[in-house]
């Protein structure tokens, strides 16, 4: 027998709203139902006052629309409703990359993988002309398929928001020139992805003055991967990766070496307790005995 469908809490549109979600940003997030459709998507009803020019920032969100990826939580739409923008996504079902991480050091290989996916989006992203601005591991959904998705759109967001006299935006992964009041840049969002990165394998974020390398609080991170995160996340941008698809071909290169090598990298070391030890050494012995016994007696016996 089905379960009987919520009650509607409300319409924004042509979407009916199903059920208040936690909106992790900006006004109220909802899950909703698309009647012309006849999809499940996500609407987010940003506050009267978020902005003073509505129409502009509909028309800012449009351009996102016909972002599509498969790593990109995909804009569907987007418009005003009695006064307020509201932003319809796709539905996912998952759980924020902060989660996934739940303050322990990520499988090395998976962690390359997740890098890599967000790498693919944002690159796809910044080849339309958009940057983002806002990546973090609260920002990044894993599906429950285990990929990663990105928000098309800063305001998608799941959490990070800083409330400022100039609105609501991320600042939680701000490369050190964002934080320093500069417009971000793709090599803004190469920062954030190996900040996302260095944290996935350390289990804690680098500072924007100069980090020590990942491998130096996890023995499982290889010299290689070390170098390309170090460049990433360099406080000087000049120092970075210039492009996103670089960075990406370095991932991959790391991943198919660790692919090579028949290991993730990061497989715990097995422990020989020092009794199993002493009894094999015990044994061997003794079959060694045994053999110089029977060899004696074989060569008396002749």
């Amino acid at each position: 027998m089905s379960e009987p469908s919520p009650t509607p809490v409300g319409t924004v549109a042509h979407y009916t709203l199903l059920e208040r979600l936690d909106p992790a940003g900006p006004g109220e997030l909802f899950r909703a139902r698309d009647t012309r459709l006849g999809r499940t998507v996500a609407v987010r009803l940003l506050p009267s006052d978020f902005t003073t020019d509505p129409s502009a920032l509909v028309e800012q969100a449009r351009g996102v629309v016909s972002l599509s990826h498969p790593n990109v939580i995909t804009l569907f739409d987007v418009g005003q409703h009695e006064g307020r923008v509201y932003l319809v996504f796709e539905f996912l079902k998952g759980e924020s990359l902060r989660a996934e991480m739940a303050g322990r050091n990520v499988n090395v290989r998976k962690a390359l993988e997740i890098a890599i996916q967000i790498a693919d989006a944002v690159a796809d992203a910044h080849a339309a002309g958009f940057v983002h601005g806002g990546l973090s591991p609260d920002s990044v959904v894993i599906t429950a398929r285990g990929h990663a998705k990105i928000p098309a759109f800063e305001l998608a967001a799941r959490g990070g928001f800083e409330q400022t006299q100039a609105g609501v935006r991320l600042r939680d992964y701000d490369a050190p020139e964002e934080a320093g009041g500069k417009r971000p840049d793709d090599r803004s969002d190469i920062y954030s992805i190996g900040a996302i990165l260095y944290e996935m394998l350390t289990s804690r974020r680098p500072l924007h003055r100069g980090a020590s390398a990942p491998s130096t609080s996890n023995v499982h991170v290889p010299k290689e991967l070390d170098e390309v995160v170090l460049k990433a996340i360099a406080p000087n941008p000049e120092s970075r990766y210039q492009s996103v698809p670089t960075l990406a071909a370095e991932l991959r290169g790391i991943a198919a070496m660790l692919d090579a090598r028949g290991g993730a990298g990061d497989e715990e070391d097995q422990v020989v307790e020092p009794s199993t030890s002493v009894g094999r050494v015990m044994i061997t012995a003794l079959v060694i005995l045994v053999i110089v016994a029977a060899v004696v007696w074989w060569v008396t016996r002749s």
